[in-house]
């Protein structure tokens, strides 16, 4: 059986402008994203009877997780301006919908806010910004 899988090469990250019908716009240079990592609590529903002394959990509340970006870093390009921009939200605006469409056309879409934004200007490497965005709500993976 041949295989389906493709390289991540093509894929974009696109954030929404708020208006209504809102505009996406994709994010210049990124080398590298990371999808949301969502997981699930437990809660420990372990009481005096439980069965022969066996922990019992129930399933807890979802997490989206965070996605993660590598981006080259440019100051001054649109990238720059706009993570420096984010930053300046606070309380509801903060969060952004925000859509990765891979190659072929799935994509994830999400809420997140911009929680990280960490430049590095290495001596003998090009400039890179590593970007992280919180996933607030539940992630959609919509594949076609």
């Amino acid at each position: 059986m041949t295989t389906g899988v493709r390289i991540g090469y093509g894929t974009l990250f696109k954030s929404s402008n708020g208006a209504s019908p809102a505009v996406l716009s994709t994010l210049p240079e990124v080398t590298a994203i990371t999808p949301p990592g969502m997981s699930r609590d437990t809660v420990d529903a372990t009481h005096e009877e439980s069965p022969e002394a066996w922990r019992e959990f129930i399933a807890g509340l979802k997490d989206g997780g965070e996605v993660s970006l590598e981006i080259n870093f440019v100051p001054g390009n649109a990238a720059a301006t706009a993570m420096m921009a984010e930053f300046d939200l606070d309380g509801p605006s903060a969060k952004i919908d925000r859509v990765i469409i891979f190659p072929g056309g799935s994509y994830f879409s999400f809420a997140a806010i911009l929680t990280a934004f960490e430049p590095d200007a290495p001596i003998d490497d090009k400039m890179v910004a590593s970007l992280t965005f919180k996933v607030s709500g539940k992630p959609t993976l919509v594949q076609v």
